[in-house]
């Protein structure tokens, strides 16, 4: 089983944004603090270096955006659109959102860490050297998803679909809780516990169509 690898930050001085974001922007060194950026329109902006700390980010449109040696700490919002995106060196700390689309985005060497996201859309993604630590996700949607050295130590896993995803190194050993609704059969490529393995034998009696009765 190889290790995840986590990103190092080394951040800069930065300077305080003021004001909201553009399409297509270029944000380098930035300091978001407390930056209200509901139904901001900024796709395929470009974040390196920057801070987003307590930020808004409902209904926020950052499709295809670049999020590199940055951190995201405290932000919330429904509806964040980062599909297509890019997150490479990236953490993201005690976040609370729903619905956050990164569906066909990249993720290198990212850390999510506490906090609670539901209804994440990770669908054909790639994610790759990505920790999901001490934090709730609510009914995930991975399918069609390439997951390599992904962890997911304390962290509790609701409703998961894993339809259609391919696993390497993927540890699951560590996490809270695991539940998947769909995709039980795709775990090819990860590694749970015995004790892990008994809660998740329901599942896999339903896939192979095994009804299990006491006698």
């Amino acid at each position: 089983m190889r290790r995840a690898r986590r990103p190092e930050l080394r951040l800069p001085p930065l300077s305080r944004h003021e004001g909201g974001l553009e399409p297509d922007g270029d944000y380098d060194g930035r300091e978001f603090a407390g930056t209200d950026l509901a139904g901001a329109h900024g796709p395929g902006a470009r974040f390196l270096d920057c801070v987003l700390e307590g930020c808004s980010l409902d209904e926020a449109d950052l499709g295809h955006a670049r999020l590199i040696d940055s951190r995201l700490s405290g932000v919330r919002g429904v509806g964040t659109d980062l599909s297509g995106a890019a997150l490479r060196d990236v953490e993201v700390i005690d976040a609370r959102l729903g619905g956050v689309q990164l569906h066909g985005a990249v993720l290198e060497r990212v850390v999510i860490r506490g906090g609670k996201i539901d209804y994440l859309n990770l669908r054909a993604a790639k994610l790759k050297d990505v920790v999901f630590e001490g934090c709730v996700l609510s009914e995930p949607d991975f399918g069609g998803a390439s997951l390599e050295r992904v962890e997911f130590p304390d962290c509790t896993i609701a409703g998961a679909d894993l339809s259609g995803v391919r696993l390497s190194d993927v540890d699951l050993r560590y996490a809270a809780r695991i539940d998947i609704v769909r995709g039980v059969e795709r775990l090819a490529g990860a590694v749970v516990t015995p004790t892990q393995l008994m809660d998740l034998a329901p599942a896999f009696a339903a896939q192979l169509g095994v009804r299990v009765e006491a006698g």
